[in-house]
């Protein structure tokens, strides 16, 4: 596992505060992180109380799988993401086919432009009505996505990320943003893809156009024809005069003149009232997001980051509470660069004041003394936070039982060098060592895959290799 900050280049700022919100919502729901060598190395990494939250929850996040489920399921919402503008592509095209038909029959004008604008129209209407509401879920389509991209994520831990997400995003109704730059954005596509389709085919078929309705009367269409092609005819599209109008209430136009406006006027309603109002909403919509998006920032009043003042801002020192020790997991060192990491390190662990120490050392080794008491450890951890070694020596008595506090000690040594090894020391002349209790530390470094050897490892400290 590498460090917090070696990830954090490679992370948004939405994604740093995402991960946090979603730590934070672990607490407040009752789980009890081991959060100790988090807090130091968020302690270590300095910055604002903000940062130090990120930082806090980066390297938990790391340590606990959550950013991998975040990469996994940044990965199925791209995938759901593509499934939708695949969909939105094939579905314009079917508006075009379904607004034209197969040219066998004359156009219903009436039927084509409730096939091109009738559900866009509906759905942008419940859209501009979803503002007035006090709360907003993002949408049929913004639904969508979330429950696709979750199923997509194949990832257990992906589903508790949308949660944090969602109230993360509401602080500068981000959702709103999101959602709506979502939706305009598909339609947008959609309706592009059904103004492309009704081009290709009214550039390859002859079609005839003709108003046909039982409940309206000619007055009517000519009215309707005209207001709906004012704007377009501004913009250089065709506009049937009137004779044309009432002609095609009776009979379907098939001289090349009429069928050339009618066509004109058809995209010309299309992409007034169809793509250009979506285009522009779609515009507004991400300036709306990306305004609120540099906007974004952790709300530090909620009670879940609170308590973690004390820890990560302590006005002084506070050496805390003892909690309960974490299951043993492999060990994997610190990933550190060239330049990051140097030198060699001897330290030992809670020896036996009577035991000579320290040893003669080679002149390019430093010796790090002996770890009694609390505070030492915490002075250590704090240097080698900011000078990480290459290669650290640990030395222990292995006369004394592996607990549980000593093996989680070696696991932050270690995570903060390069390269550890675990110096298990000989007995004093005329001792003898317990095997069973040996082979307890045997069995705790395979576990904790902590490379050990039973004599001095001078040469190894020296050079880098024995």
């Amino acid at each position: 596992m590498s460090k917090p900050h070696s990830a954090t280049a490679s992370l948004s700022n939405l994604e740093q505060l995402w991960l946090s919100e979603a730590i934070r919502r672990r607490e407040a729901q009752g789980e009890r992180l081991e959060d100790r060598e988090a807090n130091r190395q968020a302690r270590a990494a300095g910055g604002d109380f903000s940062q130090r939250i990120q930082a806090r929850a980066l390297w938990l996040a790391s340590r606990d799988g959550q950013l991998a489920a975040l990469e996994h399921y940044q990965q199925g919402a791209r995938l759901a993401l593509a499934i939708l503008l695949l969909l939105a592509l094939s579905s314009g095209a079917a508006l075009a086919f379904g607004a034209l038909g197969d040219g066998q029959r004359p156009v219903n004008l009436l039927w084509a432009l409730a096939s091109l604008l009738g559900l866009n129209l509906l759905m942008l209407t419940g859209w501009l009505l979803s503002w007035l509401l006090p709360s907003h879920a993002g949408g049929t389509l913004g639904r969508l996505w979330q429950w696709l991209s979750a199923k997509l994520a194949r990832d257990a831990q992906a589903a508790q990320l949308l949660p944090a997400l969602m109230l993360l995003l509401q602080g500068q109704r981000l959702s709103r943003w999101g959602a709506g730059l979502l939706s305009h954005g598909l339609w947008l596509l959609a309706l592009s893809s059904a103004l492309v389709m009704l081009l290709m085919l009214l550039a390859s078929r002859r079609y005839g156009f003709v108003w046909e309705t039982t409940l309206l009367a000619s007055d009517s269409f000519v009215g309707l024809t005209q207001a709906l092609g004012a704007v377009p005819a501004l913009l250089g599209f065709s506009l049937p005069d009137e004779p044309m109008i009432r002609a095609s209430g009776t009979a379907a136009l098939l001289d090349d003149g009429g069928r050339q406006a009618w066509a004109s006027w058809l995209l010309g309603v299309l992409l007034v009232f169809g793509l250009l109002p979506r285009l522009l909403l779609t515009l507004l919509c991400l300036g709306g997001w990306q305004r609120g998006k540099r906007r974004l920032s952790l709300d530090l009043s909620l009670p879940g980051y609170q308590v973690l003042r004390a820890h990560l801002q302590p006005s002084s020192e506070r050496l805390g509470i003892s909690a309960a020790a974490p299951a043993l997991t492999p060990i994997t060192p610190a990933a550190t660069s060239a330049h990051a990491s140097s030198g060699a390190l001897l330290v030992a662990i809670e020896l036996d004041p009577q035991r000579p120490w320290p040893p003669a050392l080679p002149k390019t080794v430093a010796d790090a003394g002996v770890i009694d008491s609390r505070e030492q450890r915490q002075h250590l951890l704090d240097q080698l936070s900011r000078f990480p070694p290459a290669r650290l020596a640990i030395a222990c008595d292995p006369r004394r039982s592996p607990d549980r506090g000593t093996l989680a000690l070696l696991g932050e040594l270690a995570r903060s060098a390069a390269a550890t090894r675990i110096w298990l020391l000989p007995p004093a002349p005329g001792e003898a060592l317990d095997s069973q209790r040996l082979g307890d530390w045997h069995q705790a470094l395979a576990q904790l895959q902590l490379t050990h050897a039973d004599s001095a490892p001078f040469n190894w400290l020296e050079s880098g290799h024995d």
